[in-house]
């Protein structure tokens, strides 16, 4: 009987202490595996496209930031109309100070097929943030095909990780996703 004692009180807590962290190791690594796709929870697919200038610029560069990807082109009368809320919420949240995160981008996918054109629109609409991106391809661009656009706008919002945490935020529901985020303005 001392010996089933002795067995419980000695082996028992060194079995659970060798069990409990590989239960835990376990649930952090879960956590840490986020599945790539365009679904809200998952991980944005990189994009990697050329600017204007004809250097590439990495969506993966702006890590760290809540990023604005958003899906248009200067031939789309919606997405003219709703670039000036683009271009309110950058203004307004490109100097916030956040929770978790290190600042506000927007990276602009352009599915225009004329490289004038994008340029002109880039300049007419005051899109002032330096993160414009298209392959020139229209709706055969890469980026638009991996996320799925099937009209725009189209954006998604990514938090600092590049996880997707919110989509298709228009006029003030942008603004008011964004408030949420921001610790000061």
């Amino acid at each position: 009987m001392k010996l089933k004692k002795l067995l419980i009180i000695g082996i028992l807590p060194i079995l659970l202490f060798a069990i409990a962290p590989c239960n835990i190791l376990k649930s952090e690594k879960a956590k840490q595996e986020v599945l790539v796709g365009t679904r809200v929870g998952d991980k944005a697919p990189e994009i990697d496209l050329p600017s204007p200038d004809g250097g590439n610029i990495k969506l993966s560069s702006l890590k760290g930031k809540i990023v604005l990807i958003d899906f248009w082109a200067s031939w789309c009368g919606p997405c003219r109309r709703e670039n000036p809320n683009v271009v309110a919420a950058y203004v307004k949240y490109s100097k916030a100070k956040y929770h978790t995160a290190k600042g506000f981008e927007i990276y602009s996918v352009s599915l225009d097929r004329n490289k004038a054109d994008w340029v002109k629109a880039i300049d007419q609409d005051k899109l002032s943030w330096k993160y414009h991106v298209s392959d020139l391809q229209y709706w055969g661009s890469k980026a638009a095909q991996e996320y799925g656009v099937s009209g725009i706008p189209t954006n998604f919002l990514i938090d600092e990780n590049g996880v997707i945490i919110a989509k298709d935020l228009r006029g003030g529901n942008l603004h008011l996703v964004m408030d949420k985020l921001v610790k000061e303005l």
